[in-house]
């Protein structure tokens, strides 16, 4: 019988690796322009929050959000790294497959801003109520 190509630790050293290769992703994404513009915007709007009173409720909302941003930011550039290394030439499926990641990460966005303004706006305009 052969072996298998990679070998899948388990227990406490399989915990150690998926988060050795988390911090690789991360140190990855982190080399993308759009990456650390949504961290940038992660850190004003948590700030944002904090200055206007928002509850601890509703900064955990916002972090959460942003955490799911910064995941399908994350899979957008691994489907924009595959497409392109299995298909460099310009095709319409690999098109479709970046547009469909980037509409993902537009979704995100559109969502923390929308979550960000009622946040904001109810404490500005109609104070903590």
């Amino acid at each position: 019988m052969t072996k298998p190509a990679v070998t899948k630790e388990t227990g406490l050293r399989h915990f150690f690796a998926a988060a050795s290769y988390s911090w690789a992703g991360f140190l990855r994404v982190l080399k993308e322009a759009a990456f650390r513009q949504e961290l940038g915007f992660f850190i004003v709007s948590i700030a944002a929050l904090a200055l206007v009173g928002a509850s601890a409720g509703e900064i955990v909302i916002a972090v959460i959000l942003f955490l799911g941003l910064f995941s399908i930011e994350a899979m957008n550039t691994a489907v924009e790294e595959v497409i392109d290394r299995i298909s460099p030439e310009i095709s319409i499926v690999g098109k479709h497959a970046k547009d469909l990641g980037s509409f993902a990460v537009t979704c995100m966005i559109a969502a923390c801003c929308l979550y960000l303004g009622f946040v904001l706006g109810k404490h500005l305009f109609f104070g903590t109520a």
